[in-house]
């Protein structure tokens, strides 16, 4: 067969679509090196190994966390080559790989956001004593998820809960965390807390909470937030830039809500020490006062016990009344008009999906 003769550009074209067809996205971890950022906009570097080097291109709006010479790195990169006869990777995501990248890019965002005042105390809101409606932003599949759930209903129980299920780990789960943090901010009855939550993990996995578009998004946050990431130990630059920090989830449930079983037995204690007092102080009183203070402590007691039925009483009403429960048992929330044409926001128990009403029919 012939040689097709092609002209440059005809040529580059077909290489790209070859490219195109037989790597359309490639993986690959190197060292970087020659970085470089020309007019705020575009990043240059090289990518190397001991062997090879390759270089690579990408917009600077793409990098959520700092890159230098010299650290490793992971890419995923689209192969091309350009008009100029240069192959390159055009890069569409880069994160550091090892701990010694993960820390190292850690401390530069930090040392930048720090002289921002993005963690500054002074900027940091207090949480409400006993909120009704929170927002969780969290993998509800997650253990973490489970025991702060489990421990706020243990603790308190009957609040309104609005949930966001995300993934907490990937390069997907900045974006995510960030459209749910969005979302919450944006609805006109704004929740009381915002909290957000994920369990222990490597460093990678927790790589995605020192994302610094979410970062700054839980900094801008109208809504108060709440922040329990990994272990007791692990430090984030979320954690950091949250109005509360918890040390897990399980933590984030204790600081959220009080235990009402310590309400109760705290003023047990309290209507007990003010009728010993009184009945000291009527000591050398008449019997028959003392027996009306006895009985009247006994009625206090009566009312704070018939209280208490009643505050359990209601509790359970309102979690029976709580749309969360009528979710659970596989039934849909619908808002929005429900004419043809119009986009409606279903929420079932674990998502929001938003639809497009194509028939109604009346009942």
């Amino acid at each position: 067969m012939e040689n097709t003769l092609l002209s440059v550009s005809d040529f580059i074209a077909l290489t790209n679509q070859t490219l195109e067809y037989a790597y359309p996205v490639v993986t690959i971890e190197g060292e970087v090196s020659s970085f470089k950022i020309n007019q705020g906009k575009f990043i240059f570097f090289d990518l190397k190994d001991s062997g090879a080097s390759i270089g690579c291109f990408m917009m600077a709006y793409q990098l959520r966390l700092p890159i230098e010479d010299g650290m490793k790195v992971i890419i995923t990169a689209s192969p091309k080559l350009t008009q100029w006869g240069k192959f390159s990777l055009t890069v569409r995501t880069i994160r550091p790989s090892g701990e010694g990248a993960l820390k190292k890019s850690f401390e530069l965002l930090k040392e930048k956001l720090t002289k921002e005042g993005l963690f500054a105390a002074e900027r940091k809101r207090s949480l409400p004593t006993v909120p009704t409606h929170v927002a969780v932003i969290s993998s509800t599949a997650a253990a973490g998820y489970g025991d702060f759930v489990k421990i706020i209903n243990e603790r308190w129980g009957g609040l309104k809960v609005d949930v966001a299920h995300v993934q907490v780990q990937g390069s997907v789960a900045p974006d995510q965390m960030i459209r749910a943090i969005q979302y919450f901010n944006g609805l006109e009855e704004l929740p009381e807390v915002l909290v957000l939550i994920r369990g222990g993990g490597s460093a990678d996995d927790l790589s995605a909470f020192n994302d610094e578009l979410l970062v700054r998004a839980i900094a801008q946050s109208r809504i108060p937030t709440l922040v329990g990431v990994g272990h007791e130990m692990d430090e984030s630059l979320a954690d950091m830039a949250a109005d509360v920090r918890a040390a897990t989830p399980s933590n984030a449930a204790q600081i959220l809500v009080p235990d009402k079983r310590e309400i109760i037995r705290a003023t047990q204690q309290v209507t007990s020490s003010l009728t010993t007092r009184m009945l000291h102080v009527v000591t050398q009183q008449s019997q028959a006062v003392k027996d009306m203070l006895v009985e009247a402590s006994e009625k206090i007691q009566d009312k704070l016990d018939d209280a208490y039925m009643d505050l359990a009483n209601i509790r359970e009403v309102l979690q029976q009344l709580n749309p969360m429960t009528v979710l659970a048992r596989g039934y849909a929330l619908i808002r929005g008009v429900q004419k043809v044409g119009q986009l409606v926001e279903v929420e079932t128990s674990h998502v929001i999906i938003k639809a497009e009403v194509t028939h109604v029919t009346e009942k």
